[in-house]
């Protein structure tokens, strides 16, 4: 079933409260998605410097020891920042492909999840609001933020085939519904370079959208794309480093609500996911229309 909230906020004076209302959101989705659940939260960065997104199989990983590491192997300071399983290590931006190298090559097997300049990426098993505590979400701040719940239908419980799914920089969607074209397009993406940790269809949305903006489209353009090359029912909701966009499929069977206002713009798989925003009672709402393209964007 699966569950999928966004906020994507204009008025800068609330981005102190995103990571508390994302929290909120993410809650009322539990029954959506008990299994597992995911975030990514879009915060303070520069272009100068990459943050790498890394998780561990356990919370004791000695994260710390890893940075000094990659600081060896980059010959540049590391700024490591931790939560329960997941890290987050800042780094000069010309050193991160020696920095996923020697990440790469620890024996502590931690994995990089996702990179960007402002985004930072957590997800694990668990119900949804356990998994927002464990994180912290509630005080972590920021512009933008998308996340999911999961109900897993169709495969294994696991943190791998939990969303968000990142494949490029500062990119990441959830999606609910399924394809039933993502084994041929898999194939397509990986001729074109695209590289795939999982094999959940969901990887392969992400993957697509990456590439197409790889070519020079805009998040908008890629995701008009898509409702040609993409086969199946689905709602997506993605995050760029300054973009926020939603796309139901022709059909549109799964459950989507948005509402806006000056401040903000709010996606929920249902309504009650909204209820305790901010100004929510004057707040324009509306269910986003079959295979119509919704994008903000920062400035």
């Amino acid at each position: 079933m699966c569950g999928i909230v966004g906020l994507f906020l204009k008025n800068k004076a609330l981005e102190p409260e995103l990571g508390s209302l994302m929290a909120k959101m993410l809650g009322t989705m539990c029954d959506r998605g008990p299994d597992s659940a995911g975030f990514a939260i879009y915060g303070s960065g520069n272009r100068e410097h990459v943050k790498l997104t890394l998780r561990a199989a356990s919370a004791d990983t000695d994260f710390a020891a890893l940075a000094k590491k990659v600081e060896a192997a980059i010959g540049a300071p590391v700024t490591v920042e931790t939560h329960a399983t997941h890290a987050v290590f800042k780094l000069p931006t010309a050193s991160e492909d020696k920095a996923r190298q020697a990440i790469e090559g620890s024996s502590c097997g931690v994995k990089v999840v996702g990179a960007g300049t402002r985004m930072e990426l957590y997800k694990e098993v668990g119900r949804p609001d356990a998994v927002a505590k464990r994180f912290d979400l509630a005080h972590m701040a920021g512009s933008h933020a998308i996340a999911h719940t999961r109900m897993a239908t169709e495969s294994a419980v696991t943190t791998d085939g939990a969303h968000p799914f990142s494949t490029g920089r500062d990119q990441c969607l959830v999606h609910n519904g399924s394809l039933s074209n993502h084994n041929g397009l898999r194939r397509q993406l990986e001729r074109k370079g695209l590289h795939f940790e999982t094999e959940n269809d969901t990887e392969v949305a992400a993957g697509y959208l990456t590439w197409r903006m790889s070519e020079g489209a805009s998040l908008g353009e890629a995701l008009q794309k898509s409702l040609t090359d993409l086969d199946g029912f689905y709602t997506f909701v993605v995050g760029t480093e300054n973009g926020f966009g939603v796309l139901r499929d022709p059909i549109a069977c799964k459950p989507a609500v948005m509402a806006e206002t000056d401040d903000y713009v709010a996606f929920g798989s249902e309504y009650r996911a909204l209820a305790g925003l901010p100004g929510i009672d004057k707040a324009k709402v509306w269910e986003p229309e079959p295979a119509t393209v919704y994008f903000w964007e920062h400035h």
